[in-house]
């Protein structure tokens, strides 16, 4: 009985000082977090057809877009993937609701360069 005591407070103690990683899809095991979803900014990045885009980097791109864009954020963004000439024209319009967006964007593009750009 002292046997499967000091067993089970062995494995216990062993279970304890995994830390606190998890399954990586991406390669084994290890600490970092894989971002993906699905929605309208994905599925625009798959459709665009650009060499760089890839089913975990467009599904990256999309968690981010969950984090900071609001849903029609994400409906005008689905736009400039079809017509990335109209971003440039949001940059450099007066209206007050092309400025706001083009600021959205901006700092959406910065926040998913840096954690996407692995995928």
């Amino acid at each position: 009985m002292l046997r499967l005591f000091m067993t089970i407070c062995a494995l216990s103690a062993l279970a304890a000082c995994g830390g606190s990683r998890g399954y990586n899809p991406s390669g084994g095991y290890g600490g970092a977090a894989v971002l993906f979803a699905t929605g309208p900014i994905n599925s625009a990045c798959l459709a665009a057809g650009r060499k760089q885009a890839s089913r975990a980097r467009c599904g990256c791109i999309q968690a981010v877009a969950d984090r900071e864009l609001s849903a029609s954020e994400q409906r005008r963004g689905v736009r400039v993937f079809k017509d990335p000439h109209s971003l440039q024209e949001a940059r450099q319009s007066d209206r007050s609701s092309d400025n706001a967006f083009w600021a959205a964007w901006k700092a959406y593009g910065n926040t998913a360069q840096t954690l996407c750009s692995a995928a």
